[in-house]
C-alpha cells in the first residue's frame, strides 16, 4: 500500500515538473542578446548622466601598469571617484603589506579641474581632467565604451612617466560599493 502510495505521489510530481517544463521555455540565444544589449545601452545611459554630473565612480577589476603587466584587483579598493570639484584615486594590491592607504596601496585626493566631456561619431563618451592635490597631480583620461558601462582610465602623473590604465564600469556614486582608504 504504502509503495502505491509513493509511486503515484512521484507519478503527480513528474506530470507537475512536464507541465511546467512546457510552460516556461528557454529564451533563443538572439533573445538573450537583445536583452542583454538592452541592458548594456540603459546602463550607458546612466553613466553618461552620472559623468555629465560629475557623480560617478569608476570601479577597476583589472590595473595596467606602463609596460603592458596587468593584475587583477578587487572592485571595491580599487576606483576613481569623481563628486563634484573633487576627486580620489585609489589603487589596492591583495599582498600583505598595508601600504600607504592601510589596504596594500595608495590612496589620493585632490581637486579637479579642466573637466572636459567629448563624444566621438562612434558614440563612444571620453572625458579629460586635471587631478591636483598633495598627494597628486595627474591628468586622468576615461574612455567609455558606446552602448555600455564599461570604461578604462589612464592616469598619466605631470611629474614622472608612471602611466596606470584601470579597466572596469563606470557607476553613480549612489550605486557605487567601494571602500576608501587612508588618503596622503
Amino acid at each position: 500500500m504504502k509503495r502505491l502510495v509513493s509511486m503515484m505521489v512521484l507519478a503527480l510530481f513528474v506530470m507537475v515538473g512536464h507541465i511546467q517544463a512546457q510552460e516556461e521555455r528557454e529564451l533563443t540565444r538572439e533573445e538573450k542578446k537583445a536583452m542583454q544589449e538592452h541592458l548594456d545601452s540603459l546602463l550607458y545611459v546612466e553613466a553618461e548622466q552620472a559623468i555629465n554630473q560629475k557623480a560617478f565612480t569608476l570601479e577597476a577589476d583589472k590595473v595596467v601598469f606602463k609596460y603592458g603587466q596587468t593584475a587583477y584587483v578587487s572592485s571595491n579598493t580599487n576606483f576613481v571617484a569623481v563628486s563634484g570639484d573633487e576627486a580620489v584615486v585609489q589603487i589596492a594590491f591583495n599582498i600583505p603589506a598595508s601600504g600607504f592607504n592601510g589596504l596594500g596601496g595608495i590612496t589620493v585626493e585632490g581637486s579637479v579641474s579642466g573637466y572636459e566631456i567629448r563624444k566621438d561619431k562612434k558614440g563612444n563618451l571620453y572625458v579629460s581632467m586635471n587631478v591636483m592635490g598633495t598627494g597628486i597631480s595627474a591628468r586622468v583620461d576615461i574612455n567609455v565604451l558606446k552602448g555600455s558601462n564599461q570604461a578604462s582610465v589612464t592616469v598619466t602623473p605631470n611629474f614622472n612617466s608612471n602611466r596606470l590604465t584601470l579597466n572596469g564600469v563606470v557607476l553613480p556614486t549612489g550605486r557605487s560599493n567601494v571602500f576608501k582608504g587612508r588618503s596622503l
